[in-house]
């Protein structure tokens, strides 16, 4: 059996989420993302079992990068609005500096392949911010509403603001976060 090398799996990755991003999941073929990574397609099957496997894998890897990112310096004993406050900021910092990872993400999210993602695997890595929220709702400091809408409110203003491809014009800088994170607030807060 060959040894897994670190830096030919993160040339795979980086590989993939280029490719996907420039001509899409159909066209980004193993032999494609392989040569991009500059190691054979032999290669890319000592990590993955075939091409929906790398690309699974991919998804999940951004999206456990984007939980240590978002959860960076995270403590909920500050409080529910700080706390979320600090997420809120941590998650348009990873994605203003990785939005390569979210254009995949994107793209990934709006494809058959989500299908085959695990959500309660994927939820486990926010767990500590869920909870945070659950807390809120409980303390009567979040709205006692559905909670894919507080999911809704508090993350896609983000997603929205921080993509250059939608807002080509916003600037990204501690007092636009803050304002986004309080017009947020005031959508899933009981004041």
């Amino acid at each position: 059996m060959r040894v897994k090398d670190e830096e030919k799996q993160q040339a795979l990755f980086e590989a993939t989420i280029k490719l996907v991003n420039e001509i899409g999941f159909v066209s980004s073929s193993v032999a494609k993302i392989a040569k991009e990574a500059n190691v054979s397609p032999a290669t890319l099957y000592i990590y993955h079992e075939n091409k929906v496997d790398l690309l699974v894998n991919t998804y999940l890897q951004i999206k456990k990068s984007l939980s240590l990112a978002i959860l960076e310096d995270f403590a909920p004993e500050v409080g529910v609005k700080k706390g979320l406050k600090l997420v809120w900021r941590n998650m348009f910092q990873y994605i203003s500096k990785h939005n390569d990872y979210f254009q995949f993400t994107e793209q990934f999210s709006n494809c058959p392949y989500a299908s085959l993602i695990n959500k309660e695997e994927v939820d486990s890595y926010f767990l500590p911010v869920l909870i945070l929220i659950e807390k809120g709702i409980k303390d009567k400091i979040i709205k006692d509403i559905d909670f894919d809408m507080i999911i809704c409110f508090l993350v896609a203003p983000v997603l929205h603001l921080a993509n250059p491809k939608i807002c080509c014009n916003f600037v990204v800088n501690e007092e636009s976060i803050n304002i986004g994170f309080e017009l947020a607030w005031d959508a899933i807060s009981c004041n």
